[in-house]
Protein backbone atom coordinates (compact mmCIF):
# COMPACT_ATOMS: atom_id res chain seq x y z
CA UNK A 1 0.00 0.00 0.00
CA UNK A 2 0.84 3.80 -0.83
CA UNK A 3 0.66 5.48 2.30
CA UNK A 4 -0.51 9.36 1.74
CA UNK A 5 2.18 10.64 3.79
CA UNK A 6 4.47 8.89 1.45
CA UNK A 7 3.73 9.87 -2.02
CA UNK A 8 5.63 12.98 -4.31
CA UNK A 9 4.12 15.72 -6.76
CA UNK A 10 4.30 13.73 -10.45
CA UNK A 11 3.62 10.66 -8.87
CA UNK A 12 1.04 8.25 -10.37
CA UNK A 13 -0.66 5.83 -7.06
CA UNK A 14 -2.99 3.20 -7.27
CA UNK A 15 -4.78 2.15 -4.17
CA UNK A 16 -7.41 1.66 -1.36
CA UNK A 17 -7.89 4.36 0.76
CA UNK A 18 -11.34 5.71 2.81
CA UNK A 19 -13.42 8.47 1.65
CA UNK A 20 -13.75 11.06 4.37
CA UNK A 21 -15.80 13.46 1.93
CA UNK A 22 -17.60 14.06 -0.83
CA UNK A 23 -18.90 17.01 -2.42
CA UNK A 24 -20.35 17.18 -5.75
CA UNK A 25 -19.31 21.04 -7.04
CA UNK A 26 -19.77 23.01 -10.39
CA UNK A 27 -16.78 25.01 -11.94
CA UNK A 28 -17.69 28.47 -13.45
CA UNK A 29 -18.90 26.96 -16.82
CA UNK A 30 -21.19 25.07 -14.89
CA UNK A 31 -19.49 21.30 -15.04
CA UNK A 32 -20.02 19.28 -11.85
CA UNK A 33 -17.12 17.59 -10.50
CA UNK A 34 -16.25 16.18 -7.10
CA UNK A 35 -14.16 17.45 -4.50
CA UNK A 36 -13.33 14.54 -1.58
CA UNK A 37 -11.01 13.47 0.72
CA UNK A 38 -8.81 10.43 0.69
CA UNK A 39 -7.39 9.65 3.83
CA UNK A 40 -5.35 6.75 5.50
CA UNK A 41 -3.76 5.91 9.12
CA UNK A 42 -0.97 8.59 7.76
CA UNK A 43 -3.33 11.49 7.05
CA UNK A 44 -5.80 12.76 4.45
CA UNK A 45 -5.06 14.09 0.77
CA UNK A 46 -7.74 16.45 -1.25
CA UNK A 47 -8.38 14.96 -4.43
CA UNK A 48 -10.72 16.43 -7.41
CA UNK A 49 -12.44 14.19 -10.16
CA UNK A 50 -12.72 16.52 -13.21
CA UNK A 51 -14.40 14.11 -15.43
CA UNK A 52 -17.50 12.31 -15.11
CA UNK A 53 -16.88 9.11 -17.36
CA UNK A 54 -17.40 5.39 -16.93
CA UNK A 55 -14.09 5.15 -14.82
CA UNK A 56 -16.43 6.81 -12.06
CA UNK A 57 -18.12 4.27 -10.58
CA UNK A 58 -20.46 5.07 -7.60
CA UNK A 59 -19.28 5.58 -4.27
CA UNK A 60 -20.26 7.82 -0.94
CA UNK A 61 -18.31 9.24 1.60
CA UNK A 62 -17.42 6.58 4.50
CA UNK A 63 -17.17 3.95 1.47
CA UNK A 64 -13.35 2.42 0.96
CA UNK A 65 -12.75 3.18 -2.56
CA UNK A 66 -9.99 2.21 -5.34
CA UNK A 67 -8.33 4.63 -6.50
CA UNK A 68 -6.07 5.46 -9.67
CA UNK A 69 -4.76 9.26 -10.06
CA UNK A 70 -1.84 11.37 -10.01
CA UNK A 71 -0.63 13.14 -7.48
CA UNK A 72 0.27 16.98 -8.38
CA UNK A 73 1.49 20.30 -5.83
CA UNK A 74 -1.17 23.08 -6.28
CA UNK A 75 -0.74 26.18 -3.79
CA UNK A 76 2.33 24.63 -2.12
CA UNK A 77 -0.01 20.83 -1.08
CA UNK A 78 -0.15 17.62 -2.50
CA UNK A 79 -3.57 16.68 -3.76
CA UNK A 80 -4.64 14.02 -6.13
CA UNK A 81 -6.34 14.19 -9.64
CA UNK A 82 -8.51 10.85 -9.83
CA UNK A 83 -9.02 9.25 -13.13
CA UNK A 84 -10.78 5.81 -11.92
CA UNK A 85 -12.43 5.48 -8.68
CA UNK A 86 -15.14 2.56 -7.08
CA UNK A 87 -16.26 0.69 -4.28
CA UNK A 88 -13.39 -1.84 -2.58
CA UNK A 89 -14.14 -4.79 -2.46
CA UNK A 90 -14.23 -6.76 1.11
CA UNK A 91 -10.89 -8.08 1.58
CA UNK A 92 -9.05 -6.02 -0.79
CA UNK A 93 -8.17 -3.62 2.48
CA UNK A 94 -7.08 -3.83 5.67
CA UNK A 95 -9.07 -1.56 7.96
CA UNK A 96 -5.73 -1.22 10.42
CA UNK A 97 -4.13 0.62 7.38
CA UNK A 98 -6.86 3.80 8.12
CA UNK A 99 -6.82 3.84 12.13
CA UNK A 100 -3.86 6.37 13.21
CA UNK A 101 -2.62 5.50 16.60
CA UNK A 102 -0.77 7.18 19.04
CA UNK A 103 2.94 5.92 19.26
CA UNK A 104 2.84 5.17 23.16
CA UNK A 105 1.48 2.40 25.38
CA UNK A 106 -2.13 3.39 26.04
CA UNK A 107 -2.07 1.75 29.40
CA UNK A 108 1.19 2.60 30.40
CA UNK A 109 0.01 6.86 29.60
CA UNK A 110 -3.33 5.88 31.67
CA UNK A 111 -1.76 4.33 34.58
CA UNK A 112 0.90 7.73 35.01
CA UNK A 113 -2.58 9.64 34.41
CA UNK A 114 -3.94 8.54 37.02
CA UNK A 115 -1.42 8.53 39.73
CA UNK A 116 -2.56 12.22 39.94
CA UNK A 117 -5.51 12.35 41.88
CA UNK A 118 -3.58 9.97 44.49
CA UNK A 119 -1.59 13.07 45.15
CA UNK A 120 -4.69 15.56 45.39
CA UNK A 121 -5.36 16.95 49.27
CA UNK A 122 -8.85 17.78 48.62
CA UNK A 123 -11.34 14.55 48.95
CA UNK A 124 -13.92 16.14 46.71
CA UNK A 125 -11.79 16.95 43.92
CA UNK A 126 -10.33 13.44 44.33
CA UNK A 127 -13.41 11.62 44.61
CA UNK A 128 -15.13 13.57 41.45
CA UNK A 129 -12.04 12.77 39.45
CA UNK A 130 -11.84 8.77 40.81
CA UNK A 131 -15.60 8.18 39.63
CA UNK A 132 -15.21 10.04 36.35
CA UNK A 133 -12.49 7.87 35.13
CA UNK A 134 -13.28 4.79 36.58
CA UNK A 135 -16.52 4.48 34.91
CA UNK A 136 -15.62 1.83 32.39
CA UNK A 137 -17.78 3.40 29.20
CA UNK A 138 -15.53 6.90 30.07
CA UNK A 139 -12.60 5.65 30.19
CA UNK A 140 -12.57 3.06 27.28
CA UNK A 141 -13.77 5.72 25.30
CA UNK A 142 -11.23 8.13 26.45
CA UNK A 143 -8.53 5.90 26.10
CA UNK A 144 -8.68 5.46 22.30
CA UNK A 145 -9.93 8.72 21.12
CA UNK A 146 -9.07 11.10 19.09
CA UNK A 147 -7.82 14.68 20.54
CA UNK A 148 -8.85 16.97 16.91
CA UNK A 149 -9.82 16.02 13.74
CA UNK A 150 -6.82 17.11 11.54
CA UNK A 151 -4.84 19.78 14.01
CA UNK A 152 -3.15 18.37 16.50
CA UNK A 153 -3.11 14.29 18.18
CA UNK A 154 -5.32 13.32 15.85
CA UNK A 155 -5.60 10.09 15.90
CA UNK A 156 -7.02 7.03 18.57
CA UNK A 157 -5.12 7.55 21.76
CA UNK A 158 -4.30 10.87 20.63
CA UNK A 159 -6.41 12.40 23.52
CA UNK A 160 -5.20 10.68 26.66
CA UNK A 161 -1.73 11.12 25.24
CA UNK A 162 -2.39 15.32 24.76
CA UNK A 163 -4.57 15.16 28.73
CA UNK A 164 -1.38 13.59 30.23
CA UNK A 165 1.10 16.05 28.75
CA UNK A 166 -1.14 19.07 29.67
CA UNK A 167 -1.52 17.79 33.46
CA UNK A 168 2.62 16.97 33.38
CA UNK A 169 2.71 20.84 31.98
CA UNK A 170 0.10 22.30 34.78
CA UNK A 171 2.10 20.21 37.60
CA UNK A 172 5.17 21.51 37.03
CA UNK A 173 3.53 24.90 36.56
CA UNK A 174 2.23 24.39 39.97
CA UNK A 175 5.56 23.89 41.44
CA UNK A 176 6.63 27.41 40.16
CA UNK A 177 3.78 29.70 40.83
CA UNK A 178 2.42 30.80 43.95
CA UNK A 179 -0.84 30.72 44.57
CA UNK A 180 -2.22 28.33 42.63
CA UNK A 181 -4.14 25.39 43.73
CA UNK A 182 -2.92 22.03 42.61
CA UNK A 183 -6.26 20.06 42.53
CA UNK A 184 -8.26 22.10 40.94
CA UNK A 185 -5.49 22.94 38.55
CA UNK A 186 -4.45 19.26 37.63
CA UNK A 187 -8.21 17.98 38.05
CA UNK A 188 -9.19 20.59 35.48
CA UNK A 189 -6.70 19.34 32.98
CA UNK A 190 -7.71 15.76 33.31
CA UNK A 191 -11.20 16.74 32.91
CA UNK A 192 -10.24 20.03 29.99
CA UNK A 193 -11.09 17.90 26.84
CA UNK A 194 -12.89 14.83 28.30
CA UNK A 195 -15.91 16.18 25.85
CA UNK A 196 -14.38 15.01 22.84
CA UNK A 197 -15.09 11.25 23.57
CA UNK A 198 -18.47 12.64 22.48
CA UNK A 199 -17.72 15.26 20.37
CA UNK A 200 -15.97 12.82 17.53
CA UNK A 201 -17.43 9.75 15.85
CA UNK A 202 -13.67 8.52 15.70
CA UNK A 203 -11.84 6.43 13.06
CA UNK A 204 -11.55 6.11 9.80
CA UNK A 205 -14.22 8.52 9.42
CA UNK A 206 -13.28 10.90 12.64
CA UNK A 207 -16.44 13.71 11.89
CA UNK A 208 -17.90 15.78 14.36
CA UNK A 209 -21.05 13.97 15.88
CA UNK A 210 -24.22 15.71 16.30
CA UNK A 211 -23.21 16.49 19.93
CA UNK A 212 -20.10 18.02 18.69
CA UNK A 213 -21.61 19.87 16.36
CA UNK A 214 -24.55 21.13 18.45
CA UNK A 215 -23.08 21.42 22.10
CA UNK A 216 -18.88 21.03 21.81
CA UNK A 217 -16.83 19.14 23.88
CA UNK A 218 -16.31 22.09 26.64
CA UNK A 219 -19.86 22.54 27.33
CA UNK A 220 -20.40 18.39 26.86
CA UNK A 221 -17.31 18.30 29.96
CA UNK A 222 -18.27 20.87 32.35
CA UNK A 223 -21.83 19.28 32.18
CA UNK A 224 -20.19 16.25 33.09
CA UNK A 225 -18.53 17.87 36.19
CA UNK A 226 -22.07 19.64 37.31
CA UNK A 227 -23.77 15.64 37.16
CA UNK A 228 -21.02 14.19 39.29
CA UNK A 229 -20.99 17.00 41.78
CA UNK A 230 -24.54 16.42 42.53
CA UNK A 231 -23.65 12.90 43.23
CA UNK A 232 -21.44 13.53 46.21
CA UNK A 233 -23.25 14.77 49.35
CA UNK A 234 -22.32 18.67 50.11
CA UNK A 235 -19.87 19.22 46.96
CA UNK A 236 -19.24 22.68 47.12
CA UNK A 237 -20.35 25.11 44.80
CA UNK A 238 -17.47 27.54 44.81
CA UNK A 239 -15.57 24.03 43.90
CA UNK A 240 -17.91 23.03 41.53
CA UNK A 241 -17.80 26.78 39.96
CA UNK A 242 -13.90 26.95 40.03
CA UNK A 243 -13.89 23.34 38.32
CA UNK A 244 -16.46 24.87 35.83
CA UNK A 245 -14.68 27.79 34.88
CA UNK A 246 -11.29 26.84 34.40
CA UNK A 247 -12.98 24.13 31.44
CA UNK A 248 -15.08 26.65 30.07
CA UNK A 249 -12.36 28.66 29.31
CA UNK A 250 -9.75 26.48 28.59
CA UNK A 251 -9.22 27.53 25.15
CA UNK A 252 -8.14 31.67 26.07
CA UNK A 253 -9.86 33.57 23.92
CA UNK A 254 -13.42 34.09 22.76
CA UNK A 255 -12.19 33.86 18.77
CA UNK A 256 -10.53 30.24 19.55
CA UNK A 257 -14.30 29.39 20.95
CA UNK A 258 -13.82 30.07 25.12
CA UNK A 259 -17.19 30.45 26.43
CA UNK A 260 -15.16 32.31 29.02
CA UNK A 261 -12.32 34.41 29.40
CA UNK A 262 -9.92 32.71 32.10
CA UNK A 263 -10.67 34.52 35.64
CA UNK A 264 -8.84 32.39 37.78
CA UNK A 265 -4.85 31.70 38.21
CA UNK A 266 -5.93 27.80 37.56
CA UNK A 267 -7.89 28.74 33.87
CA UNK A 268 -4.63 30.92 32.92
CA UNK A 269 -2.64 28.36 33.33
CA UNK A 270 -4.71 25.27 31.48
CA UNK A 271 -5.18 27.34 29.25
CA UNK A 272 -1.17 28.19 28.39
CA UNK A 273 -0.48 24.25 28.93
CA UNK A 274 -3.10 23.30 26.66
CA UNK A 275 -2.29 25.92 23.79
CA UNK A 276 1.54 25.22 24.23
CA UNK A 277 1.01 21.49 24.00
CA UNK A 278 -1.38 21.37 21.24
CA UNK A 279 0.51 23.68 19.05
CA UNK A 280 3.83 22.19 20.13
CA UNK A 281 2.41 18.80 18.73
CA UNK A 282 1.18 20.44 15.98
CA UNK A 283 4.75 21.92 14.68
CA UNK A 284 6.27 18.34 15.87
CA UNK A 285 4.06 16.42 13.23
CA UNK A 286 4.49 19.24 10.67
CA UNK A 287 8.19 18.47 10.92
CA UNK A 288 8.21 14.48 10.95
CA UNK A 289 5.93 14.77 7.78
CA UNK A 290 8.24 17.90 6.29
CA UNK A 291 9.51 16.59 2.65
CA UNK A 292 11.37 20.09 2.04
CA UNK A 293 13.72 20.77 5.51
CA UNK A 294 14.96 24.07 5.96
CA UNK A 295 12.15 25.63 2.92
CA UNK A 296 9.44 27.70 4.46
CA UNK A 297 6.18 25.85 4.59
CA UNK A 298 2.61 26.93 3.01
CA UNK A 299 0.56 29.05 5.08
CA UNK A 300 -0.51 27.25 8.39
CA UNK A 301 -3.88 27.62 9.43
CA UNK A 302 -3.08 26.40 13.18
CA UNK A 303 -0.69 28.73 13.59
CA UNK A 304 -1.27 31.69 11.18
CA UNK A 305 2.06 31.89 9.48
CA UNK A 306 4.30 29.91 7.61
CA UNK A 307 6.58 27.63 9.21
CA UNK A 308 10.10 25.59 9.33
CA UNK A 309 12.57 23.34 10.22
CA UNK A 310 15.56 25.13 12.32
CA UNK A 311 18.83 25.08 10.31
CA UNK A 312 21.70 26.19 12.32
Amino acid sequence: MRYINEMRDGENVVGHYFCREKHSLKTRAGKTYFSIILTDRTGAMECKIWDLNNNIQSFESGDYVKVDGSVNLFNDALQMKVNKIRRSDAGEYDPADYMPTTAHNIDDMFERLMAYPKTFKNDFIYQLITNIFTNAEISNMFKTSTAAMAMHHAYAGGLLEHTLSVVELCDVCAAKYKYVNRDVLLASAMLHDLGKIWEFTGFPGNKYTDAGQLLGHIYMAAELVGKEAAKLDNFPLQLEMALKHCLLAHHGEYEFGSPKLPGLLEAWILSACDNLDAKTAGFTEFLEKDKNPGQWSEYKKMFERSIRSTEV
